[in-house]
């Protein structure tokens, strides 16, 4: 299982910046990217074509989309299709992310019926769950947990492949906030999802789901999360906006 070093860019970079970023973060890693590792970049819309340029041709480097609408096509203004997504050479794309949840409104209905419907579509999809602070504090994270995860994929075929599907554990209260879960949270959360997976999809599957974590990843301390068990990759924000610090995570 090769771990999944995604890069979030968020509503950053303009098409020449994002194309600038990822042409560095290609140069840095050039015969430097461990065999067991992928690298997924994902920027804005906007800035899709410049970083399909900047990577085409790089063994071991994929594009993602942050979001996109359930339906082929239609009248939904300011809405993205999957189709439109792989057409411009996107493989992966995020759902659920914590800043659509609570800054958006998206509820786990919505996030389920994304989830399957992009994978049904031809994308692999990256189910992004966690818990906000009241929620910790008040022992609910495994109830959130649990409940994100059923919701999210539900619709979910059990016979999917784990190539494309990936969920990423991430503590609302970390994003963003320089703050990261300790190893033993990390590790207890991710325990707690690869026990689910496994009993949603089987032993098979479940165990080969890549399991990411997202909070506040800096290269200082990408190396120690992903020594813990169960996590497969990491979910970066601002620590992926520069090629020096990706890169640094990317071979931590």
């Amino acid at each position: 299982m090769k771990k999944l070093m995604a890069a979030n860019w968020k509503m950053y970079k303009l098409a020449g910046e994002a194309g600038d970023t990822a042409a560095g973060l290609r140069a840095k890693l050039d015969g430097r990217l461990p065999a067991d590792r992928e690298v997924l970049v994902i920027p804005p819309f906007t800035a899709l074509g410049t970083t399909r340029q900047a990577l085409a041709g790089a063994a071991g480097f994929s594009l993602g989309a942050q979001n996109f609408y359930p339906s082929r096509q239609g009248a939904f203004t300011g809405e993205i299709a999957p189709d439109m997504l792989l057409d411009a050479g996107c493989r992966y794309a995020l759902t659920g992310h914590s800043e659509r949840r609570h800054i958006l409104g998206e509820d786990d209905a919505l996030v389920g019926k994304k989830t399957a419907f992009g994978l049904a579509a031809g994308l692999a999809v990256i189910l992004c769950v966690g818990e906000k602070v009241e929620e910790r504090k008040a022992g609910q994270v495994e109830a959130v947990l649990t409940r994100q995860l059923a919701a999210g994929l539900a619709d979910v075929p059990a016979d999917v492949s784990p190539d494309a599907l990936a969920v990423a554990y991430e503590p609302v209260w970390a994003i963003g906030t320089g703050l990261t879960a300790g190893p033993r949270e990390v590790e207890e959360a991710h325990a707690l999802m690869r026990a689910w997976l496994v009993a949603r999809f089987g032993a098979q599957t479940g165990a080969a789901v890549r399991i990411l974590y997202g909070g506040s990843v800096k290269p200082g301390n990408a190396g120690e999360l992903l020594g813990i068990d169960n996590v497969d990759g990491v979910l970066v924000g601002g620590a992926s906006l520069e090629a020096e610090s990706f890169s640094a995570i990317v071979t931590a």
